[in-house]
C-alpha cells in the first residue's frame, strides 16, 4: 500500500505519471521561474520525471497535494535531497489557482513532521530565491529563521536559506 499524509483539507500523495500534465504545466508558467521553471515542455517534463526519481531512488520526496474533495495535484510539497543538495529541505510549489488557501502551510507542516517523525530528520532548511517573497512570508510563518551562514545547494544560483528549528515545525 502506498503511504499517504492526510490534514484537515488536504491529501498529500506520492505523485503519480497521471501529474505529468499539471506538473509540465506548471513548469511552463512564469509562476515557476524559483523553482527552476518557466522552462520548454521538454525541460518542464524532465522535472517531473526527476521528481518520479527521487521517490525511487531516496524512497520519499515532494509531496503531490490534492484536496479530500479531488485527486487532482493542486501543488508538490514536501522532502528533497537531491545528490550534492548540503542539506535536508522540505520545499514546495503551488499551482495556479490554490495559492492564497492556506493549502501550501498546511501541506507544509504535515511534510515537517512526516520527515521528522518518518525520516528522522532534525535539520530541515527551505531554499528560496530573494525575489520570492510569498515563499518567505510561509517559511517565516512555520517557524523558520534565515540563516545568513548557510551553504547554499548552487552558488551561482543565490537563494535565501530558512532554518526550520525543531520546536517550530509542529
Amino acid at each position: 500500500m502506498t503511504r499517504t499524509l492526510s490534514t484537515e483539507r488536504l491529501i498529500l500523495r506520492p505523485p503519480a505519471p497521471k501529474d505529468a500534465a499539471a506538473t509540465t504545466a506548471f513548469y511552463q508558467t512564469e509562476r515557476s521561474q524559483y523553482v527552476g521553471g518557466f522552462v520548454p515542455e521538454f525541460r518542464a517534463f524532465s522535472n517531473f520525471c526527476a521528481m518520479l526519481g527521487h521517490w525511487d531512488v531516496r524512497g520519499y520526496g515532494l509531496w503531490a497535494v490534492t484536496t479530500k474533495e479531488s485527486d487532482d495535484i493542486i501543488g508538490l510539497v514536501g522532502p528533497y535531497y537531491p545528490q550534492g543538495w548540503p542539506e535536508t529541505e522540505i520545499g514546495w510549489l503551488m499551482f495556479d489557482g490554490s495559492e492564497g488557501k492556506g493549502f501550501a502551510f498546511e501541506a507544509a507542516q504535515a511534510a515537517i513532521k512526516d520527515a521528522r517523525d518518518t525520516l528522522g530528520w532534525t535539520n530541515i532548511v527551505h531554499y528560496i530565491a530573494p525575489e520570492n517573497a510569498r515563499s518567505i512570508t510561509l517559511a517565516e510563518r512555520l517557524g523558520a529563521q534565515r540563516d545568513p551562514n548557510a551553504t547554499v545547494p548552487k552558488p551561482e544560483d543565490p537563494c535565501l536559506v530558512y532554518r526550520q528549528p525543531i520546536a517550530g515545525a509542529s
